[in-house]
């Protein structure tokens, strides 16, 4: 399970450094194999998994029905877009321009483990997404309301 926020920077042609407290667990969740791709549901931010559990979410995304258009959006966005990359010696891994142009990531970026995946964020983006806050409406969830936070 990936956990913690960390600040990055990308190098001049677009590598992502894993960090240090990370790599351990990637080599022994999927042998340094990761899939980038798009982030469905918010702009600004891109989505990094494990080759495993990236293959389970891919063959559920692909069994959704194309006749369907939020099943083909899914299917356009994430799958589609979908690049697998391997770390190299230096445990780097490419982000393409296309989707760094995309999310708008230059440079610097928020790397975040979020339990079975990473989510790679724009700066600018993660600010906008941590300067938000729950409503007393949000917290009369159900799911909400035993967390105690």
């Amino acid at each position: 399970m990936f956990q913690g926020e960390t600040a990055i920077t990308l190098d001049e042609k677009g590598r992502l450094t894993i960090p240090t407290c990370f790599r351990e667990q990637v080599e022994q969740v999927c042998g340094g194999q990761l899939v980038v791709t798009y982030n469905p549901f918010e702009g600004g931010s891109l989505y990094i998994y494990p080759l495993p559990v990236w293959e389970e979410l891919r063959d559920k995304i692909n069994a959704l029905p194309r006749t369907k258009s939020y099943a083909r959006l899914m299917q356009l966005k994430v799958v589609g877009s979908a690049s697998l990359q391997s770390l190299d010696g230096s445990a780097r891994i490419s982000i393409s321009a296309s989707q760094r142009k995309a999310v708008r990531i230059d440079r610097r970026a928020i790397l975040i483990g979020m339990g079975e995946k990473f989510e790679l964020w724009s700066e600018e983006a993660h600010a906008a997404q941590i300067a938000q806050t729950l409503s007393d409406a949000d917290m009369d969830s159900d799911e909400l309301a035993g967390l105690n936070l």
